[in-house]
């Protein structure tokens, strides 16, 4: 065996010792007395080492570039990311040895930043969100290094049969649930990967569960859904950090999904709010976008005379976000403040039927959802 041979297999023994000496990360059932009938759980992802949703993506990004002979050793590691995944790939590239460069917009938060740091990871910052692509490519290319591209490898990069990826996970601790059978999955869109992932799994396992992605305000995701134009773009970046983006990327495969919900910003930031309160710890705002979408499944099933449960992710932990979104101040120079709705969906979850008239007004719905809404 070659040296290169024998680094790459010492490199993935490690990621696999490491994930052998992981949990799995908890699910949590959450109480919304207004829907009696549907059991809601989040997925707690906050529970992974790197601290959030994307360990799992950027460990399957790890083991899919060294097993395609894409790392060497020595060489540096660049990903363009909005944050949580460029931690998670820090964390992974320190457990190897590579120096790793994160291409990031610069309105990315300082706590994340400092995770990067922390991992011994370099940030390398943008003005223009659309610009990390390029951006990353080049210093991928000007160092000798490997761009990861979790936006076109997100989606194939994870064994969706199983190999304890996420959904798997999932139906194994609901086997004991009232619902084992998930009615629906939400998940909000950052690659598109753990959609892609969700959706095929269902449909593999010959599940009657349907997928629901949630949008952010400033993202091309749900039009495209809507339209399937794969040429649509925005001149710029999401406002809520992790998920949406500014063109379609090559993860998010909308056939494997059943509806889509997009999710005004501010109300995202109002039921992290409202979630955060009844959980009595901090989640972040990508988590308010998945809470919203499973609202309006939870709606969906209400209207049809349905029961049964709904399991979302809680994506990474509040205390990321204690100087931006969990700040008011902050939240309100955004133009993204979700004070005058926290009420509105804390009065929701606790007396369902009826649907905050100021949110109806402001969501779009696509697919199943959007079906039912018509009818």
């Amino acid at each position: 065996m070659s040296q290169r041979r024998r680094w790459v297999a010492e490199c993935v023994r490690k990621i696999e010792a490491d994930f052998q000496r992981s949990a799995d990360t908890h699910l949590i059932p959450v109480a919304v007395p207004g829907f009696p009938d549907i059991d809601f759980y989040l997925k707690d992802e906050s529970n992974h080492p790197s601290g959030s949703l994307k360990h799992r993506l950027a460990r399957s990004l790890f083991l899919y570039a060294l097993c395609n002979g894409w790392l060497r050793e020595g060489a540096p590691v660049v990903e363009s990311s909005s944050g949580s995944t460029a931690v998670s790939e820090a964390y992974f590239a320190r457990l190897l040895g590579l120096p790793f460069v994160a291409v990031m917009p610069a309105t990315v938060s300082a706590t994340k930043r400092e995770a990067i740091a922390f991992y011994g990871g370099h940030c390398h910052l943008v003005e223009d969100p659309t610009q990390v692509y390029a951006e990353a490519e080049r210093l991928a290319r000007n160092s000798g290094g490997h761009y990861m591209d979790q936006f076109t490898y997100a989606e194939r990069a994870t064994d969706w049969r199983g190999n304890n990826n996420i959904a798997e996970s999932i139906f194994a601790q609901m086997a004991r649930e009232r619902h084992p059978t998930p009615a629906w999955l939400v998940c909000s869109a950052g690659t598109g990967g753990t959609l892609a992932t969700l959706g095929r799994f269902v449909r593999y396992g010959r599940h009657a569960t349907r997928v629901c992605g949630g949008d952010a305000e400033r993202s091309v995701f749900f039009d495209h859904y809507q339209t399937r134009d794969p040429n649509l773009t925005l001149d710029c970046g999401s406002r809520i950090e992790g998920i949406g983006r500014p063109r379609v990327e090559s993860s998010f495969l909308p056939d494997v999904i059943d509806a889509m919900v997009k999710v005004p910003d501010a109300w995202s930031v109002a039921a992290m709010t409202a979630l955060s309160q009844r959980l009595g710890r901090p989640v972040g705002p990508s988590t308010g976008t998945n809470w919203i979408a499973a609202l309006a499944c939870a709606a969906e099933m209400v209207s049809r005379g349905e029961q049964g449960s709904i399991v979302t992710l809680l994506c990474d932990s509040g205390e990321r976000y204690r100087h931006s979104y969990h700040d008011a101040h902050w939240c309100e120079a955004q133009g993204i403040s979700g004070a005058a709705f926290t009420e509105s969906v804390s009065v929701w979850m606790d007396r369902g039927a009826a649907l905050p008239a100021d949110l109806k007004s402001a969501w779009r719905l696509g697919g199943a959802l959007a079906q039912q809404e018509g009818a």
